[in-house]
Order: structure tokens, then sequence, then C-alpha cells
């Protein structure tokens, strides 16, 4: 098994500072070369995961391959990746916000569904020490969209 398939496979590991510790590496990876983006479908699959740290693994190496998704993979999931903006965990919620903004840099033509999802966010289904937290993400993510 190559190097990057077993960082892939520990993305699931119980052991969640090993997971994150794949996470950083596939993401410093994913910046420079497209050889992640083959496990595309793998991180898509995350997003439907009942643990929230998967899911939020898989959301931002999504967001992280975004520069290299040639065959609009991206737009195929794009619904699943954006229900996630409102995920019963304020965490993944918020990293899913945040990396908004790297999906729209390289899909342009996915710009209008982001923003409009992001507006439509009900920032109230969070407890009232995270709803201004998310809130200001959503705010942050919508300049920097704009400002692409």
């Amino acid at each position: 098994m190559d190097e990057i398939a077993k960082l892939v496979e520990g993305l699931s590991s119980k052991d969640d500072k090993y997971a994150y510790k794949c996470l950083k590496q596939i993401e410093t990876v994913s910046e420079k070369s497209n050889s992640v983006y083959l496990y595309f479908s793998t991180f898509a699959d995350m997003l439907d995961s009942p643990n929230s740290y998967i899911r939020t693994r898989g959301l931002i190496l999504i967001a992280a391959n975004a520069k290299w998704d040639k065959d609009n993979k991206i737009d195929e999931i794009i619904d699943k990746y954006l229900k996630l903006i409102m995920d019963d965990k304020p965490i993944t919620a918020r990293q899913c916000i945040k990396a908004l903004p790297n999906i729209a840099k390289y899909k342009p033509e996915l710009v209008d569904c982001i923003c409009t999802a992001l507006r439509k966010a009900n920032v109230e289904i969070y407890k009232s020490s995270m709803q201004s937290l998310v809130y200001n993400d959503i705010v942050t993510s919508l300049k920097k969209i704009n400002s692409i």
C-alpha cells in the first residue's frame, strides 16, 4: 500500500490524534499535487459518516482538492456538502463554512449556490454560545467569496 493510501485509511482511525495527523499530511500533499484527488470518492463518502470528526476530515479534504477537480466531482456532491453548513455539530459546520471560499475560488460555477446556502443558514439551531461564532464565520466566508 502506498503512503497516500495509508494516510487516507488513517483518516477513519479511532485514534483521533493519528487521524488528525493523517489529515494534515494529506492537506499538505493536496496543496502541491493532484495525487490525493484519486481518493475523492472516499472523501465524499466521509460526509455521510455518523462521526462528526470523519465528516469534518472529508469536507476539509474535498475543499483542499477543489483546484484539481477537473472531473466536476464537487459539482455532483455540492448539495450534500452544503448541508454540512448546518451540521448537528457546530464545529463541523464551522469547518465547512471556512472551507467554502476555497471551493468557490476553484469552482466559480458553484459560487451562487454556495452563497445562497450560506445566506439561508440558521445559526439559531446552535447553543447561544456558538451562534455568533457560526454567524461570524458565515460573514467572513461570504466576504472572501465576494472578493475572489
